[in-house]
């Protein structure tokens, strides 16, 4: 009963560990850096936000002083006296702006225009993150078959160096045959090492974005599928393209920031008010009601300054856009050529294959009668790996720009 308990355990326990894309995906999101960053974005320009409009709100302030010394002059007879005491006052002070030119409702504008690049920022930055999952998750499936391929080549080559040693000893083959054939089994546990390695780089690699290490066990859904024919619609995806929406986003809040600037000629008005408590020799109190009109009439230059260094990056945001979005449109150009392209190496790879497939057979027989040497034979298996290799990279590579793609039109699954 023990055993039977134990061989349950060990079979349970080596079950394989399924893991999606989109969990992949949404584990990397929870948890990397990079987007708890543009989160703390988000919160910093909401509270960007409220303090812009505290300007709107009255500001209450209260002042208290206490002096133990304090000298005070006081007229006598036409002469003055002089007398040490001390000295306290408390009071309250309500400062309302009443009207400043729109500075800060323009204020308030671009603070918002910023909240809605941060945001933005964090979008994109979800669908980055989203894409280079993708690229690793799809590179551990081909390094997974580049595996079981070069697994199999080695058996191959395994079975042709036994062949070859049989033929040897009974005297139909040279000893080069054998030796040959030796060198051909040590370079394919070479290449499958080397898949091996590559396979727990992309492997460690996709934890790390996960913030969690892969089990050993684990295996992934294949969605790596040739793609016969793809198109997407260029202005659609100008339309929905984060990187231009914040940047537009960004032109808006740098128009704002010049309306402050321009609005910091004019100056406030300002409503005032306080009251005050004093002891001074005599106990008193004072309060005071008004409004006062604050205009800059010279301020060394620092206005002016200001309004033109908005102009300028407003400007500069401009031509910043433009630029990145010809970038974008001649990304997208080269990878809908790349797409055909891949779809067209696909396809002559397939070909390719099944015609390497029919040669080795045909050459494995002629060897076994004489009739072709081990050179043949292993150039039609190094015919076949390399297509078998070259097959899923370009498969990889064509999901890997479709992928781009998505990423430029901001998807994240």
């Amino acid at each position: 009963m023990k055993r039977i308990i134990i061989v349950s355990l060990l079979l349970f326990g080596n079950l394989a560990q399924a893991l999606t894309l989109e969990e992949c995906i949404e584990k990397s999101i929870q948890s990397h850096p990079d987007i708890k960053y543009a989160l703390l974005n988000v919160a910093s320009s909401e509270d960007s936000i409220d303090i812009a409009k505290s300007d709107y709100l009255p500001q209450v302030t209260l002042n208290a002083e206490y002096d133990p010394t304090r000298t005070y002059v006081l007229p006598v007879n036409g002469t003055f006296q002089t007398k040490d005491s001390d000295g306290w006052s408390v009071g309250g002070v309500l400062h309302q702006k009443i009207w400043d030119f729109s500075k800060t409702s323009a204020n308030i504008e671009a603070k918002r225009a910023s909240q809605d690049v941060a945001k933005l920022t964090l979008k994109e930055a979800k669908a980055l993150l989203a894409y280079r999952v993708k690229l690793q998750y799809e590179l551990m499936l081909v390094q997974a078959e580049a595996i079981k391929v070069k697994e199999k080549d080695l058996k191959l080559k395994e079975e042709l160096f036994k062949q070859a040693e049989a033929f040897v000893h009974n005297g139909l083959k040279t000893e080069l045959d054998s030796t040959r054939f030796l060198s051909a089994v040590y370079l394919a546990k070479d290449n499958l090492a080397i898949a091996k390695a590559s396979y727990e780089k992309a492997k460690v690699s996709l934890g790390l974005y996960m913030g969690e290490a892969l089990p050993k066990n684990v295996v992934l859904q294949n969605t790596l599928k040739p793609i016969v024919s793809f198109s997407v619609d260029e202005s659609t995806l100008l339309k929905y393209s984060l990187t231009l929406k914040t940047l537009q986003k960004s032109i808006q809040q740098e128009g704002s920031n010049y309306k402050v600037a321009k609005a910091s000629r004019y100056g406030s008005l300002d409503a005032t008010a306080s009251y005050i408590q004093q002891g001074t020799l005599n106990q008193y109190d004072s309060s005071l009601v008004g409004v006062t009109l604050s205009i800059p009439l010279y301020t060394g230059g620092r206005t002016s300054a200001q309004v033109q260094l908005a102009v300028i990056n407003r400007q500069k945001m401009q031509a910043t856009y433009l630029s990145k979005k010809r970038e974008i449109q001649e990304e997208f150009e080269n990878l809908l050529i790349d797409i055909k392209r891949y779809a067209q190496t696909i396809q002559a790879r397939k070909e390719e294959l099944k015609t390497a497939q029919q040669t080795q057979k045909l050459l494995s027989a002629r060897y076994k009668e004489g009739l072709s040497t081990y050179i043949e034979v292993l150039d039609a298996n190094a015919i076949i790996l390399d297509a078998k290799l070259s097959l899923l990279q370009a498969i990889y590579e064509q999901s890997s720009a479709i992928h781009r793609i998505e990423y430029l039109q901001g998807k994240i699954v």
